[in-house]
């Protein structure tokens, strides 16, 4: 009896696993369905081999303000967060707004954590720029006693400059920055000098880092919201920029000469919004590209420019669009390609031939918004990287490495972001040839690459960007698949094939361990993102 029992117990555990497992394939909501063909990929171009790079904001460097960081209430979405409704002065709002800033102490760039996870995303560009660097006194004597002069905000020691230097060493990374350019050098109507850029070209050479790239100013089609002198205008920015590139080729001719740096115009402009009205109705003037380059006579090496698919909470206001209920929307995840689609024009007309660089990048204006640090920026990181590849060639520097809500680290533990797992992934896996994967669909925004390690194949990026639907991929043969996914969206951990990617008490990075599939079909659940190499 008891032999009959257990067979009847057995017979019953059996038939209750079949039927879960067969319950859980006739439950799942596929809305989707994808057939992988690669034997039908056609190449589109090659790309830079840094297009994952990233900011170090020149006020981390020497301390100073930047965005506050939001509470964990805030960032799991239990707390609502209180707009800036009050923002009446934009000529240097961003830089001193106490409920929009908060100081932040000299990041430690030796931190041996830090280097050691900068250098697992690969060799890549590293920009010291953002809004202070315009108005940053390069203090390598220790004349000013750490006291700003008229005209600047902050000072850069040699010791803090020399931080910057040996981290770009040890990461392998190449230096991009920009100047200053405020009251403090010249006034709007006279030219600017370049007595303090020349103290920091020729220090970062000497020391055996050279400044491999620079931007003349930082965003400054914002004129004086980007600390750029009183009455400065796009005809001054001409004069200057033409004087600035004429400096840099007669001394640096290694460097190269990237620019504009625009910000906001193209975001603006696509969501129709005219940018006069944004000046009567804020006062915050913002110009477009023709009106900072068609006076200029020095050519460019680079095109730059920055985007932000919207501004965070804290000043939503300037745009109530996006909330985490859209961010995987076919539309918000456009945004980055559409913008490099706009300026697509521009860089043909002024920078022929040259690469585009979207020198800052992130989720959101104003330090990100509040799950910029939490999975549900994943999709949009990568469908960024992906996108931009398909338009045209260039770097993207996100911003930033390690500072507010944005950054792919958490400010001073230096604990990894789930995007920051994503872009290592990426680096590990897509290769820089780019093909054409068709157009994307809700469910299904697939990329394809060749594979990093050199072997024939393809590197496959798919997108699931619906909430609620998964997609059902069939592949032709076998492949290693890489599925990155989160308990909820708003999840601050990303698992890779179901297990929970983390360091190690030493910091080394997890394995990032594949899971191999035979011909037939993949499940990608709603907000995956799913790397197939075959």
């Amino acid at each position: 009896m008891k032999k009959e029992i257990f067979l009847l117990q057995t017979i019953f555990m059996i038939l209750f696993v079949f039927f879960s497992i067969g319950c859980d394939d006739n439950t799942t909501n596929i809305t989707k369905f994808v057939t992988l063909e690669p034997d039908k990929l056609n190449p589109i171009r090659t790309i830079d081999s840094r297009l994952v790079s990233y900011n170090v904001e020149m006020t981390e460097v020497t301390g100073g303000t930047f965005w506050k960081e939001y509470s964990p209430e805030q960032i799991n979405g239990k707390e609502k967060i209180t707009t800036n409704t009050e923002i009446s002065d934009f000529s240097n709002f961003s830089t001193s707004n106490e409920t929009l800033m908060e100081y932040f102490p000299p990041i430690e760039l030796a931190n041996k954590k830090l280097v050691k996870l900068a250098k697992e995303i690969g060799p890549s560009w590293i920009r010291v720029s953002g809004t202070w660097a315009t108005k940053t006194y390069y203090d390598f004597d220790n004349s000013t006693n750490g006291i700003p002069p008229e005209g600047f905000d902050s000072v850069l020691t040699e010791e803090q400059w020399k931080g910057v230097l040996d981290f770009v060493k040890a990461v392998d990374g190449k230096l991009l920055i920009s100047v200053a350019n405020n009251d403090g050098i010249h006034n709007a109507k006279s030219p600017w000098t370049p007595e303090q850029a020349k103290l920091i070209f020729d220090y970062s050479k000497n020391y055996g880092v050279p400044i491999s790239a620079v931007e003349f100013v930082n965003e400054p089609n914002l004129f004086e919201m980007s600390g750029l002198p009183k009455g400065y205008t796009g005809d001054d920015y001409a004069r200057d920029q033409d004087i600035f590139c004429k400096f840099v080729r007669e001394n640096y001719p290694e460097t190269l000469l990237v620019g504009p740096c625009m910000m906001m115009d193209a975001l603006m402009e696509i969501s129709g919004v005219n940018l006069t009205t944004i000046y009567e109705t804020t006062g915050m003037k913002i110009a477009n590209t023709d009106e900072m380059l068609e006076n200029t006579n020095e050519k460019l090496d680079v095109f730059s420019y920055h985007c932000y698919s919207g501004v965070s909470e804290r000043i939503m206001p300037l745009d109530p669009k996006w909330t985490e209920k859209d961010v995987l929307s076919n539309e918000f995840l456009a945004i980055p390609k559409t913008i490099a689609e706009y300026y697509i024009p521009f860089r043909n007309k002024y920078v022929t031939d040259g690469q585009m660089w979207v020198t800052e990048s992130a989720d959101a204006a104003g330090g990100g918004s509040s799950w910029a640090s939490t999975y549900l920026d994943v999709p949009r990181t990568l469908d960024e990287l992906a996108s931009f590849a398909t338009v045209t060639d260039g770097v993207i520097f996100h911003n930033t490495l390690a500072s507010s809500d944005y950054g792919w680290l958490k400010h001073n533990t230096f604990d990894p972001r789930p995007n920051y797992f994503a872009v290592v992934l990426w680096n590990k896996l897509m290769g820089t040839t780019v093909y054409d994967a068709g157009e994307n669909s809700e469910g299904a925004h697939i990329y394809a690459h060749s594979r990093k390690d050199g072997k024939n194949g393809f590197a496959y990026l798919i997108i699931n960007n619906s909430i609620d639907g998964s997609t059902e991929v069939n592949i032709p043969k076998s492949a290693n698949v890489y599925m990155l996914t989160a308990k909820h969206l708003r999840d601050t951990e990303v698992q890779l094939n179901g297990k929970t990617l983390a360091l190690d008490k030493n910091d080394n990075l997890p394995e990032f361990k594949a899971k191999e599939y035979k011909a037939g079909k993949i499940i990608l659940p709603p907000g995956s993102c799913t790397f197939i190499i075959m």
